[in-house]
């Protein structure tokens, strides 16, 4: 997931989030490494039979990965206060790649830089196999950590900033980097020229931007090819839709997912009394109030009609819906539990038809949304447009 707010400032008819905690913790360490199916994990009276590999791949630009990613930016408990053991995150993510898994998401402020180190020891033995994703852009120490303030996308702070991710990767490139927030001091040309030059080097392969603005993406563009925006994009959160995804489809860039689960919600664990823990993100969040909480369990509820329609899960309806939409579209669901994971792989092979899709989405259409995605301060680091260029 790209969260980036720490630096700026009941079960259904299908299977549920909990039943797959209580059925992963019965499974054992042994299965957790081996090519199983979902059945090996899912109550025995659950008719769900999902394969939990991820098959499919998908481009963005000209950078091949899995059609299901993972997002990384929990595995030091900071965003859902969820405090998860090292060792067991390490593990999730080799057996991700044991499953079909090649695109990992991270952040220089993930941690902060943390998250980088944690993923380049766990996945140094298959360095060849997968893509490095991370983020750079905010004002922070890359050698330290210590945050400094606000954005900071200056030519040499990014040159800098890849400098210290390639040591925490344990690497000589990252596959692909983004621009974590457009910084309104940096026209974007500078931006992208320095990592056009980084490119030349070889320390870059591909690099995109992430909840920019359109014609910010088209600058970009100009300069060097845009592979990937990373934008927030659920069934709750569907912005992109508008403005984003035309430019993307008329460029050939992919789009990746970050919060695709809607921070949760969508796999049907979040409920009327759900109490988030002191430090949970979640709890700052309007659609989680107690005056929008019930109006989107509607949502909710059609996501879990569908489930049961189609033999699913919740998380894997709403990832799969995201995967029809376009070619081009990557969800990276973000997880510090075992079987969560293997339960997000899984929607790579729930199948909608284009009348499914069609009909689908009509239903969420018929069913709105309430509340803001975020706070009015941190929706204002969105979409925007960086400052012209000075000639």
């Amino acid at each position: 997931m790209n969260d980036f707010e720490k630096v700026g400032a009941g079960s259904h008819q299908g299977l549920s989030r909990r039943s797959f905690l209580r059925a992963g913790a019965m499974a054992g360490a042994a299965a957790v490494t081996s090519n199983y199916s979902f059945p090996a994990m899912a109550q025995k009276d659950s008719p769900f039979s999902t394969p939990s590999r991820v098959s499919g791949r998908r481009k963005l630009g000209t950078l091949e990965v899995s059609s299901v990613g993972l997002g990384c930016q929990d595995f030091t408990g900071t965003f859902y206060a969820t405090a998860p053991n090292r060792a067991d995150v390490i593990k999730m993510a080799r057996t991700a790649h044991e499953h079909g898994v090649t695109l990992f998401d991270a952040a220089e402020a993930y941690g902060p830089l943390e998250v980088e180190r944690i993923l380049g020891e766990a996945l140094a033995p298959v360095r060849n196999e997968v893509v490095y994703s991370s983020k750079f852009g905010w004002d922070i120490d890359p050698d330290t950590g210590r945050m400094m303030g606000g954005l900071n996308s200056r030519p040499e702070h990014i040159r800098k900033s890849i400098d210290a991710m390639l040591k925490r990767w344990k690497t000589d490139h990252i596959d692909l980097v983004y621009q974590h927030r457009v910084d309104p001091n940096v026209p974007i040309e500078e931006v992208a020229g320095t990592i056009k030059d980084l490119v030349a080097q070889g320390k870059v392969l591909h690099y995109g931007l992430s909840e920019p603005g359109p014609n910010t993406i088209r600058r970009a563009h100009a300069v060097h090819p845009v592979s990937a925006v990373q934008n927030e994009y659920s069934m709750m959160a569907r912005g992109p839709e508008n403005d984003i995804m035309p430019v993307c489809k008329e460029l050939s860039i992919g789009f990746v997912c970050w919060s695709p689960l809607a921070m949760g919600f969508l796999t049907g664990t979040i409920d009327l009394n759900t109490q988030f823990k002191q430090g949970d993100f979640r709890g700052s969040v309007p659609w989680f109030t107690p005056e929008n909480r019930p109006g989107n369990l509607a949502l909710l509820g059609v996501v879990k009609q569908w489930a049961k329609r189609k033999n699913a899960t919740p998380a894997q309806i709403a990832l799969a819906w995201q995967l029809a939409r376009e070619p081009w579209i990557v969800p990276i669901p973000g997880t510090t539990k075992m079987p969560h994971m293997l339960e997000n792989n899984g929607a790579d092979t729930v199948k909608l038809s284009t009348a499914e899709f069609h009909e689908l989405d009509a239903d969420l259409a018929k069913t709105p949304v309430h509340g803001e995605r975020l706070s009015p301060f941190l929706l204002r680091l969105s979409g925007v447009e960086a400052p012209p260029k000075q000639t």
